[in-house]
């Protein structure tokens, strides 16, 4: 399978309203790892594509190490702000890939988790390397609410139409434009030297407010607030007037289903 190559600037300028406005993982889903995984604070934990770091720093009392990686300097940066404010000190922030991280290093790892950033990967090979570097008894866990077949609601509608509007019909991504993969996460698990699980968690919801709205957009590949130019506050002022006929009072709520992809080692 070709690889699209993205380029590096793939989340410039994105890593704070990141930080700020990208929905936080429940609860459920840090209990059931730990349940899973037998977590018990020793051993090496590895972020794939960790961003700004939300999840990483939320198993910090589990491990004795973690590493959190990702490719985008500004990401690591933010993350390494948010540990040092919340004074979590077992984590070590890598800029790169998984490949200089292992010429560099010779660890392994109890668990792995890859959040929301399996598909930007080459996976099949990720998983082929991830496989020398998990415990016997580890894992890897994809986290994920991608759901194509989900209706989506008015308002998240109206927000579609107004990107494509203002942004334009191709999905921006780095230096081209994104298609999601054809072949689904499980079904690469499948076919790789892991074990496949599949676990649904119970939704929970999710509260947005316009600026959240637009700060969760300002976080995305496809909606960096650079692609705009001058056109930021006319976008904006658009966005506002348009959801605010849908609900005056400001405030909308989704449903959101968590998925998680367990990749084992026996």
């Amino acid at each position: 399978m070709k690889v699209v190559n993205y380029g590096r600037e793939l989340f410039k300028g994105t890593a704070t309203y990141y930080a700020r406005y990208r929905p936080m993982y429940p609860s459920s889903l840090i209990r059931f790892l730990v349940y899973k995984f037998s977590l018990d604070g020793s051993g090496r934990m590895l972020d794939l594509g960790c961003g700004t770091g939300q999840l990483t720093c939320r198993f910090s009392d589990w491990f004795d190490e973690i590493v959190g990686i990702d490719m985008e300097p500004e990401m690591i940066e933010e993350a390494k702000r948010i540990s040092t404010e919340t004074r979590v000190e077992n984590i070590d922030w890598y800029i790169g890939e998984l490949d200089t991280y292992t010429d560099n290093f010779k660890q392994t790892f109890r668990l792995v988790t890859i959040a929301k950033a399996f598909h930007w990967m080459d996976r099949e090979k990720v998983l082929a390397d991830l496989y020398e570097l998990v415990d016997n008894g580890g894992g890897v866990a994809i986290i994920d609410h991608y759901n194509p077949s989900q209706e989506p609601l008015r308002w998240q509608k109206k927000v579609t139409s107004l990107v494509k509007q203002w942004y334009g019909a191709e999905r921006r991504a780095g230096k081209t434009t994104y298609n999601h993969p054809k072949m689904t996460h499980e079904e690469v698990v499948s076919q790789s030297n892991f074990e496949l699980e599949i676990h649904k968690l119970p939704a929970y919801e999710q509260k947005w407010t316009i600026a959240s709205i637009l700060g969760n957009l300002y976080s995305t590949s496809y909606g960096n607030k650079r692609f705009l130019g001058e056109n930021v506050k006319a976008f904006e002022d658009n966005l506002k007037d348009e959801l605010l006929k849908i609900n005056p009072t400001g405030i909308f709520k989704e449903q959101i289903d968590l998925s998680v992809i367990l990749a084992l080692k026996k």
